[in-house]
């Protein structure tokens, strides 16, 4: 998926310093470092958005460096030194950008010359309160997300025109489930900022969101099953179910088919069961992997692998995923993994 290190680095922001100057038009970037502490030689890299992966931009020689280049718009940009974490996200845009510091204060980095990483030393100074969100054991916390939805709509009605709104709205979506808010957010940022590569990745979630979202009633399906019956979603309605996309060639679902069939057995006498389709192009091959993980309940596929009729309407691009829904066909919960299955059917169910 495009931007995959993206959602995993916003639930760290950098929380160094921004100095204020006045923005100046220029056609490209040139970022002055002066960060003391590392030997001459080492490298200052920029993140792969697509990977993750360091690309070097150049060396340390006597506390110094230079980066230039350009960006078609402000964007979001990581920074590392000699390829090892703290990562520092930044806001990179075409101006004289000053970055100062020192090793041993890697996180406290004083970053100046660009307006979109003022606004986003802001931001981040605006939802400090609530980064435990992001923390597997907060997300249950009412208090604290409408707090954090708060000062996302506080941040975004204050810049519309700035670059970093996308990205209030990317984290309003991990922790919250009011997808209009999401759409209210997105509507008061203007147009030229609404073009940009981290709006369209934000309006490209929104619209999957839109057919997978926390509380959208599903679509029907239909699609037949190992005996070439027609089995239609709509006969589990009065069940819990979920609904688990896989594939026997799919190495991560068959390590997480153990985890599904735990839940299976100890969830399925309490108005629970399972839907799986299967991505798979072959019968056998799919077929001798339901009895190999030993998924007794019922399986689905039309055999036309990733143009599986099924997935494209609920826009699947990867595997495994899940998704939950209740007795009226809503969906409660997505690609629950692990313990965390186990911990969501035992909070629905028990």
């Amino acid at each position: 998926m495009k931007r995959v290190l993206f959602f995993f680095l916003l639930v760290i922001p950098f929380i160094g310093q921004a100095q204020n100057k006045k923005k100046e038009k220029s056609t490209k970037y040139t970022i002055t470092g002066s960060v003391s502490g590392y030997e001459d030689g080492t490298s200052v890299s920029f993140l792969d958005d697509q990977t993750g992966q360091p690309i070097k931009q150049t060396e340390i020689k006597k506390g110094k460096f230079i980066i230039t280049g350009k960006v078609k718009e402000p964007t979001f940009k990581v920074i590392v030194f000699g390829d090892q974490p703290p990562v520092i996200p930044f806001f990179l845009e075409n101006n004289s950008i000053k970055i100062s510091g020192t090793k041993d204060s890697i996180t406290q980095l004083v970053i100046s010359g660009s307006q979109s990483q003022n606004e986003y030393a802001e931001y981040v100074q605006l939802i400090e309160p609530y980064l435990v969100l992001f923390k597997n054991n907060a997300l249950h916390n009412p208090a604290l997300v409408e707090g954090f939805e708060e000062a996302a709509k506080t941040f975004i009605t204050k810049n519309p025109a700035s670059y970093v709104s996308p990205i209030a709205i990317i984290q309003l979506m991990q922790v919250s489930t009011k997808l209009t808010l999401a759409q209210e957010l997105f509507s008061l940022i203007t147009p030229e900022v609404q073009k940009s590569e981290l709006a369209n990745y934000v309006h490209h979630v929104i619209e999957e969101e839109l057919i997978n979202g926390i509380g959208i009633e599903i679509q029907n399906f239909s699609q037949q099953d190992a005996n070439d019956s027609i089995v239609n979603i709509t006969s589990f309605r009065g069940k819990y179910v979920l609904i688990d996309f896989w594939a026997s060639w799919c190495g991560p679902c068959r390590q997480e088919n153990s985890n599904v069939v735990a839940a299976y057995k100890k969830f399925q006498s309490k108005n629970f069961t399972i839907v799986g389709i299967s991505l798979d192009s072959y019968k056998k091959g799919w077929l001798d992997a339901v009895k190999m993980d030993g998924l007794n309940w019922t399986q689905l596929s039309d055999l036309k692998g990733w143009q599986n009729e099924v997935a494209k309407m609920f826009k699947i691009r990867s595997i495994p995923q899940n998704i939950l829904i209740d007795p009226k066909g809503r969906i409660i919960a997505k690609n629950l993994r692990g313990s965390d299955l186990i911990n969501k059917l035992a909070q629905i169910l028990n």
